[in-house]
């Protein structure tokens, strides 16, 4: 640990991974050992999203196998091409049989070029779901956050998660008057990063949630590698070295603010 992320002697953080694809395929060959390895390290939760009707299967055997791993059902705007309309009966069926933890991951990227309209409209038929079953919401928003808080003002969901939030201040505040948590994780990690770490900083505490979204978003000491969630606490003493803060505050906080997402807390 660097810097003031210090735990008080014999003092143990606990952290939940908001935001974790421990289902990939990328992990197939030691997934049990990249689970043990983020237990040792104190993540005892991790929420695992699907991202499309394929793989919804996947996402609940993770579930099953590894105690503390629970599943959001959703449909990837990334994925827009292979989704279909009767993919949202599965989707609602799914959810009729095995309650999810959230509806996720959902949402709008105009970073790269995909059917807008499409994405448009399983997202809006998502928030529908997640709105009948009271269930808060991941979202995906890349480079679409204005896009995005025009329909959650028009479909009001039970808040969720701003995944991989990346917006200015004037943003994140329309996402938290919604009811949402801001998750940050890899990315704010790298030095060069300076919105995410201004974020970091002067964003109210209880707004932020950590999250690793392995395999992807690696953070500044794993490089161009695997990501895993084994390095979110490493994550949270970043943002609590950032902030000036004690790691076990930060640890504390965050895991409440998560808390408070899924569980009304």
């Amino acid at each position: 640990m660097t810097g003031n992320a210090k735990t008080a002697p014999g003092a143990v953080p606990f952290f939940i991974d908001t935001h974790c694809h421990l289902d990939a395929a990328e992990f197939d060959a030691d997934r049990d050992a990249v689970y043990a390895a983020a237990v040792a390290g104190g993540v005892t939760t991790l929420v695992i999203p699907a991202v499309s009707r394929d793989n919804l299967a996947a996402v609940a055997a993770t579930c099953e196998r590894y105690p503390g791993c629970l599943p959001a059902w959703g449909l990837h705007p990334m994925y827009v091409d292979v989704h279909r309309p009767e993919h949202l009966a599965d989707l609602r069926a799914r959810t009729e049989a095995q309650r999810p933890i959230a509806i996720g991951e959902i949402g709008l990227d105009l970073f790269v070029d995909l059917d807008y309209a499409a994405q448009e409209f399983f997202f809006v038929e998502q928030l529908k779901i997640a709105r009948e079953f009271d269930l808060p919401v991941l979202l995906h928003c890349r480079r679409a956050n204005d896009q995005l808080l025009k329909h959650l003002r028009r479909i009001r969901v039970r808040g969720g998660i701003a995944h991989a939030f990346n917006g200015s201040p004037q943003q994140a505040d329309e996402f938290i008057k919604l009811g949402f948590k801001l998750g940050f994780g890899g990315a704010f990690t790298w030095p060069r990063a300076n919105n995410l770490r201004r974020l970091a900083v002067d964003l109210p505490l209880e707004a932020i949630v950590l999250e690793t979204d392995s395999p992807d978003i690696p953070p500044a000491w794993v490089g161009g590698g695997r990501n895993s969630p084994a390095e979110l606490p490493r994550i949270a003493e970043t943002l609590a070295d950032l902030r000036a803060a004690t790691l076990a505050h930060v640890a504390e906080q965050t895991r409440r603010n998560a808390e408070q997402v899924f569980y009304r807390t």
